[in-house]
This record gives C-alpha cells, structure tokens and sequence, in this order.
C-alpha cells in the first residue's frame, strides 16, 4: 500500500509502524544503510548457491540460529538483522515469517534450484523511496498524533484465523485476538470522528461461516466490501488462489476494492 501510494501521489508526509522490531529494524537498514546491506546480501547470496541442497538447509538454519541470537541480543546489529531476515525470507519453505511463544523465527528451509536473495536494483530504488517517511517501531494507537482530518489511514492487522488450525501463523510472540480486534475498531471509529479518511484490510469469516457477523457487526459504523484477494501460502497448492477478504473504509470504494487518493485533499 505504501509503495503503491509513493509511486502514484505527492505525499508531503508519510509514517509506518508495526509491532514487529526486525520488520522495522530491516526497512530502516533499507533507508538509511542500503550499500552495505546490498554488501552482505551478495555475501549471503554468493555462499548460498555455492552449496549443494543439504548443505544449503545445514546453512540456512546456520543463519536462522544467527538471526535468533541477533534479536535478543543486548546489542543487537539492524545491518545483521535486516540482511538476515532478508536472507531467511528468500530462503525459507513459502517465505512465511512465523515465531514461537520466545519470539524465535522457526520456518524450516524451503527448496529454492536459483533464489533471488539480493536484489541489489529494488533495494535502492525502495530505499530512495523510504527516505522522508517516518518508520516506527510501534502499536497501532501509537500514530494517534500523525493523524488528523488531512490524513489517510491504512490498517492491516493480523488476520482474525478462518479456522483452527490456521492460527499456527504468529507473526509476532504476541497473539491478536478478537479483543484485539475489537480495539482497533474503537481506534477506527475514534479516527473516522475526527475525520480522517480509512481503510483496513482482513480476514473474510464468511469464507467458512456464512453466518459469521463479526467484522459486519465490528464496523457497523463504517463500510464493509468484500473483494477477491489471492492466498499465497498453504501447504497444499490446491489451497492457493483466490479468496474473499473484507476492506473496511469509512468512505465509498470501488467494487474491486481499489483505493484511489485522486479526489483525496
């Protein structure tokens, strides 16, 4: 969303903030220390490929052990951190980010015959992109003195679970529940009273329960769209491809979903 917004409008200021200090850790990296991140990913990408398949899985957890060291480290590197969470991501089974109740990252190695793990061109033109844009380590109440009636908003949260066992994914060591959700709705809401334009993005439970109200019920004050979206990651390929998601937005929005800022002041 971010990008897509840099690329198409003139934004005179920007903020992002997630939870999730290794995301932020790495798109600081990108901002302000591309050249030698680009460094280590060719490194990583050099000794990577030099290796044969079961070598390949004995250096990636190598680099996933590393990265879980890094994190909780008292003094921790964001170059290292970033080029590997870079590297993992390349590397590891769907490019799922997932950890335990410790905050350790624990995606097994994926099978990749030529990965692409630096991409030296976008880095630098993602890193031109970053550079007037506040990057925060944050919840999502944090930005409560960014906004006003001037400001777009786009929320998204982790995915209220369709079922069961698609919980399995935490992104953080900290969980999202419904009570969760529940108070990013209220933040909405109190948002929307002050006047700024909003979007969030979720889970569509009518997926697997048709009677299944809760976002319908949650963001009675607002509008919710449901819009066709494509699942990258399942275990089974038949589990990919299209699926319903809602966009809530407290504005009107095309039926495909699209945001468009043109009639946005």
């Amino acid at each position: 969303m971010l990008f897509d917004i840099l690329n198409h409008y003139s934004i005179e200021e920007a903020y992002i903030s997630d939870i999730n200090s290794e995301l932020i850790a790495t798109y600081k990296t990108i901002r302000d220390n591309v050249d030698p991140l680009v460094n280590k990913l060719q490194n990583y990408q050099e000794e990577h490929l030099s290796l044969n398949e079961e070598d390949r899985k004995e250096y990636y957890l190598s680099n996933r052990k590393t990265y879980n060291e890094q994190i909780v480290s008292e003094c921790p590197s964001e170059l290292e951190i970033a080029a590997l969470f870079i590297y993992l991501n390349k590397t590891c089974f769907n490019g799922l980010y997932r950890v335990n109740s410790k905050g350790q990252f624990n995606v097994p190695s994926g099978v990749y015959k030529n990965p692409l793990i630096c991409d030296a061109d976008n880095l630098v033109s993602v890193s031109e992109k970053l550079q007037n844009v506040t990057i925060v380590n944050a919840g999502f109440k944090e930005s409560r003195d960014f906004i006003d009636e001037n400001t777009f908003v786009y929320f998204d949260p982790p995915y209220r679970p369709l079922t069961v066992s698609s919980s399995f994914t935490s992104y953080t060591e900290f969980s999202f529940d419904d009570d969760d959700q529940r108070e990013l709705a209220g933040y909405v809401h109190e948002l929307s009273d002050m006047g700024a334009r909003i979007a969030v993005s979720n889970s569509d439970p009518k997926n697997v329960d048709p009677d299944d109200d809760f976002f319908d019920e949650l963001y009675s004050f607002a509008k919710v769209h449901r819009v066709q979206a494509n699942r990258m990651i399942n275990s089974k390929g038949s589990g990919r491809g299209k699926i319903s998601e809602i966009l809530v937005t407290n504005y009107d929005c095309p039926e495909d979903g699209k945001i468009s800022l043109d009639q946005y002041p």
